[in-house]
């Protein structure tokens, strides 16, 4: 059987600020299994990308135990854990976060780096990922000659360009039109098919309901 990709046992984050504990999440518990496909949905202030950022290994819990790719992030340096990043997680952002005068082959291909690979390698790499999302005739534009739903894609085919086992998507489709955010999940979905794990972080219900599970997270519990 395959291991998960990612146990949060409850997981807990407390933020210092001026003096005081904010707690952001309050004990929670959660597998996403390889190949999965989960959203994670809640107002504003619910814990959700607090949560998501743990997932990522972008921040550490204060207390419960994380495992990510069965690694427990607790035992991990900084330089491990900045490795454990770039070879298990892939992320994508609402804004996409592309270098602006940078071509989409060279932004895909920009992880690659952290991984010491020579610029044959990367170009390569990633000339197969923009064909994957469809972006092969793009590969030599740039950001500011693309539209939202292209440059989504770029951003897509750059977290995967690393071979990760979990994609984590935080409103993906939040700077999309309608049609082009279903052309993004719809991507999103055959990747998915292919056994990439995704969580998806949403406030839209509908965008939520097209994943597997759904996880309603509310005052840093799961409700």
């Amino acid at each position: 059987m395959t291991a998960p990709a990612i146990v949060a046992t409850d997981v807990t984050r407390t933020y210092e600020l001026d003096g005081l504990s904010v707690p952001a999440l309050r004990g929670v518990s959660l597998t996403v299994a390889a190949g999965d496909y989960v959203a994670i949905v809640g107002a504003s202030g619910s814990g959700k990308s607090t949560l998501m950022h743990l997932l990522g290994g972008l921040d550490r819990p204060t207390g419960g135990t994380l495992l990510i790719g069965g690694q427990d992030v607790s035992r991990l340096s900084p330089t491990e854990m900045a490795h454990l990043r770039n070879t298990t997680i892939g992320f994508v952002f609402q804004s996409f976060h592309l270098l602006s005068r940078t071509t989409a082959q060279d932004n895909v291909g920009l992880p690659l780096v952290y991984r010491g690979a020579g610029r044959r390698e990367r170009r390569a790499r990633a000339a197969a990922m923009l064909d994957r999302v469809g972006l092969a005739h793009r590969m030599t534009h740039r950001p500011n000659q693309m539209s939202g739903g292209e440059q989504q894609r770029v951003a897509i085919a750059r977290a995967l360009v690393t071979g990760p086992s979990v994609l984590l998507a935080d409103e993906p489709t939040g700077n999309l039109d309608s049609t082009t955010g279903q052309a993004v999940l719809a991507l999103l979905e055959s990747l998915n098919a292919d056994g990439v794990a995704v969580v998806l972080v949403t406030h839209d219900r509908e965008v939520a309901a097209r994943a597997h599970r759904q996880i309603v997270m509310r005052d840093g519990l799961i409700a």
